[in-house]
């Protein structure tokens, strides 16, 4: 098997996985609070990380603990409560494709922080996807009245999640070794947060079932085959157009296990925010 293939391979399992989770989070969500269902997934996610991570060396010399505190903080501390909250409020096809336009946000945060040019390109991107959030927010015929601070809240997680990116291009460690540090410290927190809180998730099948989903799906699994797809081509680009496939195979499981009302005007915004999303990309210098 060529090197290629197996970049595509892992590629469309991470796809296939990322694609599920928005489902995972309002299952998982009506079985949990947002801070207990972090917390399992987090402890599961945490023990995929050591296990991939101590082959090469960890903790050792790569256990920063500065690096750790910080990226520990902003993912999956900060940026999941959050992402959880938009999802406890709003329905998952509108919270999803808010949360999609993360790589926006990264375009956006990357002119003054990394030097990038405001190209027009890029510029007809930015206004191309954020068209496409105002077009499902509008919603159609019979929408429900959104919770405002849902919205409020998909959006920020946007941002702390291209902040966490930026942050990323300044880290020297290996990408196991970060996310084993970053969970080492998270863990900690959470469950911390879920004794001053809510209390420890109840033990049940339920709360097992869907904190392995979104620990070992979304924080685990997913994460390192994305990692070996970009280790493994030699065609980086190619491989990142197949993360557009995800949010519109999320709107198909949404609807058919959710049961929500996927209008007509929610893939319409969605495909306008993908549109944003690709303009954006192929205008930021490689």
């Amino acid at each position: 098997m060529t090197n290629e293939r197996r970049a595509v391979i892992y590629a469309m399992i991470a796809v296939a996985l990322w694609s599920t989770v928005a489902t995972g989070f309002k299952l998982g969500l009506r079985e949990m609070e947002p801070i207990q269902l972090l917390f399992v997934a987090s402890v599961l996610a945490w023990l995929i990380f050591v296990v991939t991570a101590l082959p090469s060396g960890w903790p050792g010399r790569n256990f920063k603990l500065g690096e750790g505190v910080t990226f520990g903080l902003l993912n999956p501390v900060l940026y999941y409560l959050i992402l959880f909250e938009a999802y406890a409020r709003l329905p998952a096809h509108i919270a999803q494709p808010i949360n999609y336009t993360w790589a926006i946000v990264l375009a956006i945060l990357a002119v003054p922080t990394l030097g990038q040019p405001l190209t027009a390109r890029l510029a007809g991107g930015i206004l191309l996807s954020y068209a496409g959030v105002v077009i499902l927010l509008s919603g159609g015929a019979g929408e429900q009245r959104l919770d405002v601070l849902g919205i409020a809240l998909a959006l920020a997680s946007t941002l702390v999640w291209a902040g966490y990116w930026l942050f990323n291009t300044r880290t020297s460690l290996a990408p196991d070794a970060l996310m084993a540090t970053s969970f080492s410290v998270a863990v900690p927190v959470l469950a911390i947060l879920c004794w001053l809180g809510p209390g420890w998730p109840p033990l049940e099948w339920n709360t097992l079932v869907f904190g392995t989903w979104i620990g070992v799906a979304e924080m685990g699994i997913a994460f390192l085959c994305w990692q070996r797809a970009l280790r493994f081509t030699n065609q980086v680009a190619r491989i990142g157009q197949l993360i557009f496939l995800s949010p519109f195979l999320s709107l198909l499981i949404i609807d058919a296990a959710l049961g929500e009302a996927v209008g007509s005007h929610v893939w319409l915004a969605l495909l306008v925010i993908v549109a944003g999303v690709w303009v954006s990309r192929s205008a930021t210098p490689s």
